[in-house]
């Protein structure tokens, strides 16, 4: 199996606990996993195609009959690393454990090798039925996860064992799950992201168009592998990662002191965020009138990087080079004059980049090895990236 989990299945069964999965999607994709709904026929009597496409912002289908010339059951289980159903009723789960092949979910499910997590949401008297004490056993013992429902308000006045896990408790569950790919549980990693801003006065500053979204998927793919993280977040408005530590800083001078203050506790450094290459050799403290600011004088921002690099015992430094072009000499040279271990070098030329949830580029290692990035999600690579670390690490 991968080191990391980035493409996830979400199954929904026909249960009225499936709307619950709607925040269970947002969630997933705020923990920067890519995921691909797939509805089984009776569940959108609760939530329909229409609200899954919407929210995921991919195709939905139920039938094995729909998108014949995609053979979707065998594209999808070799494409996704994980298959989470929530909430998984007495009935779906009576037809996995049958082996049974009615729809594209339970295709998708026979055809895949990935982990399979079940969430169960049902009436009490069904969840302690021996038919599904039985079917949830037979699961368990092929490696299906089945999590145990929670207790609560049912369907109508009833309540019980069988209600379906909160959001928070499915993703712990999760975590759960996965933690026996955490290769980094017990190391300290300290990630910077977004981009620092210079200013000029109080409202105007000089910045650049880095969003953060690499760098905290960075992180939340370091939790997800049991590291401790520390996040200086430069000017990102992205919803901080569960379980970080998060810095906020605004300038290259303020990311500066935070990194060495956290630089010498830390095992490996990763700077992701696009730091200003220059400041404002005077900044105004009352805003500048037009007439005020004709010409604005620089003065060269300290190589952060470089400099920390100078300080560094056993750490491991990764370095980003955003260019307009994919120029290895460039990139070789960053590695080199700044004492990188790693360095991740991309086109941003197209501005396909900046801002969005995917990337390609280079790796480049400091013996010499390379390694090309096609088009992938920013949290597909930074499992890749993860996966480079641990092997260095080693």
């Amino acid at each position: 199996m991968p080191n990391g989990i980035s493409k996830v299945i979400l199954g929904v069964g026909g249960g009225i606990a499936a709307y619950k999965s709607c925040d269970l999607l947002r969630r997933l994709q705020d923990r920067n996993y890519d995921v691909t709904v797939v509805p089984t026929p009776s569940s959108l009597n609760f939530v329909g195609a229409a609200t899954w496409e919407a929210l995921s912002g991919k195709k939905v289908t139920t039938q094995v009959w729909e998108s014949v010339d995609e053979v979707r059951h065998v594209r999808l289980a070799a494409d996704n690393e994980l298959i989470l159903i929530s909430p998984a009723t007495a009935d779906l789960i009576a037809r996995i454990a049958m082996g049974r092949a009615d729809d594209l979910l339970t295709n998708l499910i026979l055809a895949s090798s990935a982990i399979k997590i079940l969430i169960p949401a049902m009436h009490t008297n069904m969840w302690t039925n021996p038919a599904t004490v039985a079917n949830v056993a037979l699961l368990r013992e092929r490696g299906f996860q089945v999590m145990t429902p929670a207790s609560g308000r049912l369907t109508g006045a009833d309540s019980g064992l069988g209600r379906l896990p909160s959001t928070d408790e499915i993703l712990a569950y999760l975590a759960g799950v996965i933690s026996e790919k955490q290769y980094l549980f017990g190391k300290r990693i300290l990630i910077t992201a977004g981009g620092t801003r210079e200013p000029i006065d109080p409202v105007r500053y000089i910045g650049n168009r880095s969003s953060g979204k690499q760098g905290y998927a960075i992180a939340q793919a370091a939790l997800d592998r049991g590291a401790s993280v520390t996040l200086l977040s430069a000017n990102v408005t992205l919803p901080d990662p569960v379980g970080a530590m998060v810095i906020r800083v605004e300038s290259a001078a303020e990311l500066r002191e935070a990194l060495s203050e956290e630089f010498a506790a830390t095992d490996i450094l990763v700077m992701a965020a696009a730091v200003a290459d220059a400041r404002p050799a005077l900044a105004g403290s009352e805003k500048l009138k037009k007439d005020q600011y004709q010409e604005i004088k620089l003065t060269a921002n300290p190589d952060l990087v470089a400099e920390i690099a100078l300080t560094k015992k056993n750490q491991v430094i990764v370095g980003f080079a955003a260019e307009t072009s994919l120029n290895l000499a460039e990139a070789k040279r960053k590695l080199i004059t700044k004492g990188l271990d790693l360095i991740y070098l991309n086109d941003v030329s197209s501005g396909e980049i900046f801002g969005s949830d995917s990337t390609t580029g280079i790796f480049i290692s400091a013996d010499g090895t390379e390694v090309t990035v096609q088009k992938v999600s920013k949290a597909t690579l930074a499992n890749q990236l993860l996966d480079l670390l641990v092997d260095k690490l080693n």
